[in-house]
């Protein structure tokens, strides 16, 4: 049963408490490009949703209740516009190549979960772009992240990924333990990870810190200022772009397929629509030019869904709400990535060095 269908058998409190949630969880995470560490945001709404939904509703919170697949789908979603961002606004070229092997490491381990049911799988893979993206983030507020080498940023991933992510990825999948509980039940682990905490805030006080470049002398919370010339695109058909596409959204419709419930579809299934639809948006935007509306952009989108499930699926057709949630993904996904690539590009152009200004000679 689809969400959509879920939200009919509701109340109409109920269905005013999980829309009005649902819709800031869409929201939210588009400020991300202007305002990254809005994200912070984004993964508290996460955190507290459920809470939310347990003291202002009567839903249903269990494995199957209708709310949970799209919590999880609404989770992949802020986290693919957190890495559109990093097109957008990161200047340090080894940072950015970091975040999108993380970003793509880590949907390759969800489909894998997915797939085989197996949550070694989240461990294995783990989330550490989001982490990563905040740390980038909150030291690009008061430092400039091109004074920092390849290496420092090298350190920043592997320190996350070793003794942040695949500690917590462990506790939460594999051993599926409660932080509240086990401190409750060993109040011991609660003054372990207290001296942790402290050890570290030592660490970077005494031995990060000192080694930090000169802070700018303004805090910078919004994004940097965007290249002032951005590169045209070539004529002809940007093939690595339309792979990058096509790659970016078949691991997305394949993770969502297994989280919604009306879809039907299998993992080759989803590859053959995907590069057919990015196929069809090159087509669409090139024939319309690439002011295109986007309300224009997802309607077709829609329909290339919703007929494109109907076609590939013997199992009944793709939801409405769900066929919706597909086509805004797909036309956001889209529309982000022709507008920041671009600006990747410009940002990761080697940079011209004037003589007159003190070039080496």
């Amino acid at each position: 049963m689809s969400i959509g269908a879920n939200l009919g058998a509701m109340t109409a409190d109920d269905r005013v408490v999980i829309t009005a949630i649902v819709l800031a969880r869409l929201a939210l995470p588009l400020l991300i490009p202007r305002i990254p560490l809005i994200i912070l945001a984004a993964l508290v709404l996460d955190a507290v949703d459920n809470s939310l939904l347990a003291h202002l509703s009567s839903i249903d919170l269990g494995p199957g209740g209708p709310y949970q697949s799209f919590d999880k789908a609404l989770d992949t979603y802020y986290l693919a516009i957190a890495y559109l961002a990093t097109m957008r606004n990161w200047t340090s070229r080894p940072a950015f190549r970091i975040a999108r092997f993380l970003f793509y490491y880590r949907l390759v381990g969800v489909v894998a979960f997915e797939l085989l049911d197996s949550r070694v799988m989240l461990v294995v893979f783990p989330n550490t772009f989001e982490l990563f993206f905040i740390v980038y983030e909150g030291l690009r507020t008061r430092w400039d992240p091109d004074r920092s080498s390849g290496r420092f940023w090298l350190y920043v991933a592997g320190g996350l990924w070793v003794f942040v992510k695949l500690p917590q990825e462990y506790w939460i999948h594999v051993a599926k333990l409660d932080f509240t509980d086990a401190v409750v039940d060993h109040p011991w682990f609660g003054a372990l990870c207290l001296l942790g905490l402290g050890l570290l805030a030592c660490v970077v006080w005494f031995v990060v810190r000192p080694r930090m470049p000169e802070p700018l002398p303004d805090w910078g919370f919004t994004e940097p200022p965007l290249p002032p010339t951005p590169p045209r695109r070539a004529v002809g058909v940007p093939w690595s772009e339309l792979a990058e596409k096509s790659i970016l959204l078949t691991l997305l419709g394949v993770i969502l397929a297994e989280i919604l419930p009306s879809v039907h579809l299998s993992a080759l299934d989803i590859a053959v629509g995907m590069v057919a639809l990015m196929a069809a948006n090159l087509a669409i935007v090139t024939w319309g030019g690439h002011g295109l509306h986007f309300a224009l952009l997802f309607a077709i989108n829609f329909l290339l869904i919703f007929a494109g499930s109907r076609a590939l699926s013997d199992r009944g057709s793709l939801s409405v709400v769900d066929g919706l949630f597909f086509a805004y993904l797909t036309t956001l996904i889209v529309e982000l990535y022709d507008t920041y690539r671009p600006l990747r590009t410009a940002r990761g152009a080697p940079r011209r060095v004037s003589l007159s200004s003190g070039a080496r000679r």
